[in-house]
């Protein structure tokens, strides 16, 4: 591994789960920041925006601010301007993220769109909304999706996700989503321009191997998978690859970081 110039982190299950802190995550957090580490959280969170976030973690004691996170609904507003510009959307997300899609035309319901846009999993998931973008996406209409993850965990233990619902609309649809979260290379070479840093020099750490470790290996990023949140051993014996390496917890990412002369 080369020297560690840059380090990106996943925030839940790997800092919190349900939004409290994992045992010794706020210590290793503070340990970067006090050795001048630059650091950027990546987030397929889709139910807050940026600056929830942003305080949230502030609270319960996180040395982070806005500027410091990344969220796939920002990644998407970022990417439908881009590459879809003027579209009307039809957004389907369990939580208000509006604040963050800066420049988005979003359509009521009735309203017929360009884009169907899938955000995070909850409520809002109905059959009378996921028949709506069906019969929009069978007529033509494009699918984006803010990710693919299948599930995650909160305090109760693993909740189904947003990736459920999108094999779901690809297969029944005959259409493929643009996907614009992790584990996309444009969000990986987003937070990377975001920070200034080189691939060669930056560490990925995520509790999804799949997502978040293994997709930025594949854009030339370490990878750094830890036994926190989501793990689960026969996912990692599963899984289409080797991470680079395999933590117990973010608590040990500062340890790491100084054997690589970080």
């Amino acid at each position: 591994m080369s020297r560690v110039r840059a380090v990106l982190i996943d925030i839940d299950g790997v800092l919190t789960v349900s939004w409290k802190p994992l045992p010794g995550a706020v210590a290793a957090m503070e340990r970067l920041r006090a050795d001048a580490l630059p650091f950027a959280l990546v987030t397929n969170t889709t139910s807050r925006t940026r600056a929830s976030i942003a305080a949230t973690l502030a609270a319960e004691g996180f040395p982070v601010g806005v500027d410091d996170i990344l969220t796939a609904p920002a990644a998407t507003a970022a990417h439908l301007r881009e590459h879809h510009p003027g579209a009307r959307c039809l957004l389907i997300n369990t939580g208000d993220v509006r604040d963050d899609l800066v420049g988005l035309t979003l359509v009521e319901e009735g309203e017929r769109p360009d884009v169907v846009v899938l955000g995070g999993a909850g409520d809002a998931f109905d059959y009378a909304a996921l028949n709506r973008a069906f019969r929009y996406v069978r007529d033509g209409v494009r699918l984006v999706a803010m990710h693919r993850n299948l599930y995650w965990r909160t305090a109760d233990g693993l909740d189904l996700d947003t990736g459920a619902f999108v094999i779901g609309l690809e297969r029944a649809t005959g259409a493929e989503a643009e996907i614009t979260g992790k584990p996309s290379p444009a969000f990986f070479e987003t937070a990377l321009a975001h920070l200034g840093a080189d691939a060669a020099d930056t560490l990925m750490v995520g509790d999804d191997i799949e997502s978040d470790v293994l997709a930025a290996q594949r854009c030339g990023i370490t990878g750094v998978l830890v036994k926190t949140g989501k793990y689960l051993p026969e996912t990692h014996r599963a899984a289409s690859g080797t991470p680079d390496h395999v933590l117990d917890s973010f608590a040990d990412v500062p340890a790491l970081v100084r054997t690589s002369g970080g």
